[in-house]
């Protein structure tokens, strides 16, 4: 097998020029590390290095039998229709992630020069996770970036209000009408509640988590929306972005993220450094409220 591999090599060298074969190289090597980073951290990630893998597989065997002067016309009747199932295959697998690179070709995000107002909506924001967590009520909070929302909007409530914490404390208290699923922050406008958003598939997500963080994660993971998520068993605050969620975050974290996020180019959350305090299950609740009330200070 490295035999007839370094044979094929020197025959390259030997029959071509040797500049336009290191620049195909590169340009296959550049496509497949773009398609990786853009599929890293979702379910389409194992699946593509699982066709790569027996693409390499196919060119394996076809360059051996060459070699080798073996006539297998099976393999080779194979391998002349393999490319084409694997682009039909392809569409159908990885439609979250195509659907997602098409969708920011023609998005908006918010503009950098309405900083001021971003600041003001993610002060909102938090203040009213503050309260919520306190009182362990869920929230789901998704902020619209490049990626438009409309399809999820048009599943909710329209609102097209102005975002406050008291509106927000409103929305997610029990009983009321909007209080389930999502709400929809866009242009800094508080734009549709009760919005249904896609919850993640199985084998993507931690078990122990509920249906507003198997949601966070489904929404962030055909969009490059921000959402928030407040749990409403332990009041514990997340963020979820590109397939991924960061859990535990103090309030200074969730608005320095969000600022972030919300304000610049950034792409990816930062890494959170707090882990969950093995004790925290064992800390009386009104020492967590004093502890959630000292962070929200901060933050103002």
């Amino acid at each position: 097998m490295i035999l007839a591999v370094m044979d094929y090599m020197q025959y390259l060298y030997n029959s071509y020029d040797l500049i336009p074969i290191l620049m195909e190289l590169v340009l296959i090597g550049i496509v497949v590390y773009t398609v990786m980073r853009f599929l890293r951290g979702t379910g389409g990630e194992k699946l593509f290095r699982g066709i790569l893998f027996i693409v390499l597989g196919f060119w394996a065997i076809r360059l051996l039998t060459t070699q080798l002067g073996l006539d297998m016309e099976r393999i080779e009747f194979l391998f002349n229709y393999f490319l084409l199932i694997v682009l039909v295959v392809s569409m159908i697998a990885f439609q979250p992630e195509l659907r997602r690179g098409l969708m920011q070709l023609g998005g908006t995000r918010f503009s950098r020069s309405s900083a001021p107002e971003i600041e003001n909506v993610i002060e909102q924001v938090v203040d009213s996770v503050a309260h919520l967590s306190r009182i362990q009520i869920g929230a789901l909070v998704a902020f619209e970036r490049e990626v438009g929302l409309s399809d999820f909007i048009a599943t909710g409530t329209r609102l097209n209000a102005i975002v406050s914490a008291d509106l927000l404390n409103t929305i997610f208290w029990p009983g009321t009408p909007l209080h389930d699923m999502g709400v929809i922050i866009r242009r800094g406008k508080l734009t549709a509640a009760s919005v249904q958003f896609p919850l993640a598939e199985h084998g993507e997500f931690d078990r122990n988590l509920g249906s507003r963080h198997r949601a966070a994660i489904g929404l962030s993971k055909e969009t490059d929306a921000v959402i928030v998520v407040v749990s409403e068993e332990t009041g514990q605050i997340g963020l979820a972005l590109n397939g991924k969620l960061a859990r535990f975050l103090t309030l200074e974290q969730l608005h320095k993220q969000l600022f972030d996020l919300l304000t610049s180019d950034t792409k990816e959350l930062k890494t959170i450094k707090s882990t969950k305090d093995k004790s925290s299950s064992s800390t009386p609740k009104s020492q967590k409220t004093s502890t959630t009330d000292s962070a929200k200070e901060k933050v103002k």
